[in-house]
């Protein structure tokens, strides 16, 4: 079984005569299906594809979730605190330059994330995903606790900012394998046919992350005076990092190995596998800087869209439009609510239609959207900044919901995980992290307050380019990892659909020689 065309594309059987379960298929599928069963030279058996169990599957993605969730509350409380961080730890500054000095060091963060990508990245391809991440869980709550307790400038001068880099230099270092690996993690759990919906439960941590920092930090500006949150209220966020790091340790201490990885690869992959298991950085981006690009691209649009809404909007409202830090908060923090309510729904969404549309329209729309929005978030009243901040919150849940299960489609097992650290941490660090210092900056020499739009459309339009090039891999396996299905009933089904197609494309072959 040749399993080609003339042209040597394998097929991907589109005819009216194929049998009712193989016309169902998409398209992705039924090429990717028939090129296993061309390189097997047969139907699938039971052991050629792989169940996970619900119950596993279950206290999987919700400890993964869940630990994320704490990860991204340690770190994203920073970011609803930048003007009252500024004026602790740089106090003598100007208040523009201020907020410009308290972004450059969250921004510093961002710069260590691919070390830390390229450290623990390869680290979870060869030991395993779940001990780098409970390693990184330890990390990031040390670096946030940290934070809570150095003292002010006012105390003990320039060695109060030095400590505040030196801490959120270790928050970014462990981010940098927390991302990538997360999101390793929940794909290669996932059954193929719902790994979008699954994998968006990752970002749904997140954002209940960040939601639950910005409620806390809302709260404690209604609560506190402005002398109170400057002299302490703003470091209670910080301390709450210590126990909830070791809720977060404990859940993912509690996790087994992905699927994928302790099977490792199948046979067509296992020459790959050792060949790139123990490979250095240049020789990943040799052999895979196709989807690196990629991924790098749709991490630039997903997190210019995310650190603009979540670092950059709070300090827009309070210094640039000179609101009350409380209402600004508010107005995030609805954002952040409205995520997080429809980021699965848009997960399930890219399972049915494909990951491709989902980014492509949303990308589209940020383009055309970016400048009203921003436009309504300027305006007086209550309504018209929540529908602004409404506009920009849908389109990073588009961004947010399918990134987890497409991200790690890119690559194969062997190096699924360093390369999600390179490609994702070099985006972030280069493009995401510094949104809010680049905004800032461009708002401040520009004197217009339509910059972040601008910034945006820029952004969109990368997404939209990048785009063209995503091979869509909605149900579709991972690459080198076996068929992954929730149930004994779906295996049987797929080893029947299977049989269904190895015998059409079987004939196809059979017709085209008659023909040729």
């Amino acid at each position: 079984m040749s399993g080609a065309t003339a042209g040597g594309e394998p097929y991907a059987p589109s005819d009216p005569r194929a049998p009712g379960a193989v016309a169902r298929l998409p398209r992705q599928v039924r090429t990717d299906l028939t090129r296993r069963l061309c390189r097997e030279r047969r139907p699938f058996r039971a052991d050629d594809v792989q169940v996970v169990e619900p119950p596993l599957l279950r206290r999987a993605v919700g400890a993964s979730a869940l630990g994320n969730c704490m990860e991204w509350f340690d770190f994203g409380v920073y970011s609803y605190l930048a003007a009252t961080i500024g004026k602790v730890f740089f106090p003598g500054a100007s208040p523009a330059a201020q907020v410009i000095s308290s972004f450059a060091t969250f921004a510093a963060a961002f710069v260590v994330r691919p070390l830390g990508g390229l450290v623990f990245g390869p680290l979870g391809d060869r030991i395993g995903r779940q001990k780098v991440l409970a390693t990184t869980m330890i990390m990031m709550a040390a670096g946030t606790f940290a934070i809570g307790v150095i003292p002010g400038y006012a105390t003990i001068g320039i060695a109060a900012p030095a400590l505040l880099l030196l801490a959120r230099m270790v928050q970014g270092f462990s981010t940098g394998g927390e991302y990538g690996g997360a999101t390793t993690f929940v794909a290669e759990y996932s059954p193929d046919r719902r790994r979008g919906f699954l994998s968006s439960w990752l970002d749904f941590g997140t954002f209940t992350g960040y939601a639950l920092g910005s409620a806390l930090v809302t709260a404690l500006n209604a609560a506190l005076t402005d002398g109170q949150m400057l002299s302490w209220g703003w470091r209670v966020p910080f301390l709450v990092a210590g126990p909830l790091g070791v809720i977060g340790l404990y859940m993912r201490l509690k996790l087994e190995e992905s699927p994928a990885f302790q099977q490792q690869l199948d046979e067509h992959e296992k020459a790959l596998a050792q060949e790139s298991a123990g490979s250095e950085f240049k020789d990943i981006v040799r052999n895979h800087w196709r989807p690196l690009l990629v991924c790098m691209g749709l991490v630039l649009l997903y997190n210019v869209t995310n650190y603009m809404v979540t670092g950059y909007l709070p300090t827009y409202q309070t210094e640039t439009l000179h609101r009350s830090s409380g209402s600004a908060d508010l107005l995030v923090l609805i954002g952040m609510v409205w995520i997080v309510v429809l980021i699965t729904f848009l997960g399930r969404l890219s399972d049915r239609v494909g990951r491709r549309p989902v980014y492509a329209v949303a990308a589209a729309a940020m383009i055309v959207l970016a400048v009203p929005a921003f436009l309504l978030i300027k305006a007086h009243g209550t309504w018209p900044p929540i529908l602004g901040a409404l506009l920009l919150s849908t389109l990073l849940a588009c961004f947010a919901a399918p990134s987890a299960a497409t991200l790690p489609a890119l690559f194969p097992t062997a190096v699924r995980y360093a390369a999600m650290g390179i490609g994702f941490n070099f985006a972030v660090a280069a493009f995401g992290g510094t949104t809010p210092l680049a905004t800032a900056a461009l708002v401040d020499l520009s004197g217009d307050d339509l910059m972040p739009a601008y910034y945006l459309m820029l952004a969109g339009a990368i997404g939209l380019l990048t785009v063209r090039f995503l091979p869509e891999s909605a149900q579709v396996p991972l690459k080198g990892s076996r068929p992954m299905v929730g149930s004994r009933k779906e295996r049987r089904e797929l080893i029947a659909t299977s049989k269904e197609l190895y015998a059409f494309t079987r004939e196809q072959e059979r017709e085209q020689a008659r023909r040729g």
